[in-house]
This record gives C-alpha cells, structure tokens and sequence, in this order.
C-alpha cells in the first residue's frame, strides 16, 4: 500500500509586542482578522520585513532579542487521518 505524500508545509508569522516579556508572542492577522498564512518560507519572510521593518532589521544585526519570527504550522491529528 502506497503512502500518501505529506503536503508541503505552510508557514505564518508571529511578533513578540511586549519586550518585557519575552514568552509571549502573538500570531500577525491581516487587517480582515484572518491569519496571515504562506505557501513558502521566503514569502514569510519577505512580508515579516515588510510589516514589521525596524524589529526585523534589528534581528539582522542582532541589536537586542529576536522578536519576530516565521514558524511552521502544524497540522492536526485529524488532518493526517483524512
């Protein structure tokens, strides 16, 4: 019995608004409320910079704690049963 091939991994985008605070982070949403999630890492990334420029370029130059992140989403249990 063949395997099913896994689908490709889908990315998204989370900040760290508090700085005292370094545990707590919070998924970015469009401005309709829905997350904002990506086919590909680099387009992640690329919208990251975008939104958030001066934390992510400080992460560059690595002036103080990271603060911005791209992450994989992962899928459901019952997701893989399908």
């Amino acid at each position: 019995m063949p395997y099913r091939k896994p689908p490709p991994p889908r990315y998204k985008l989370q900040v760290q608004e508090d700085e005292t605070d370094h545990r707590v982070w919070h998924d970015v949403h469009a401005p309709d409320g829905k997350l904002r999630v990506f086919d590909d890492e680099a387009s992640a990334r690329a919208k990251l910079e975008e939104l958030f420029p001066v934390l992510f370029g400080l992460e560059k130059f690595a002036a103080g704690p990271k603060r911005t992140r791209v992450i994989v989403i992962a899928r459901d249990d019952e997701e893989e049963q399908e």
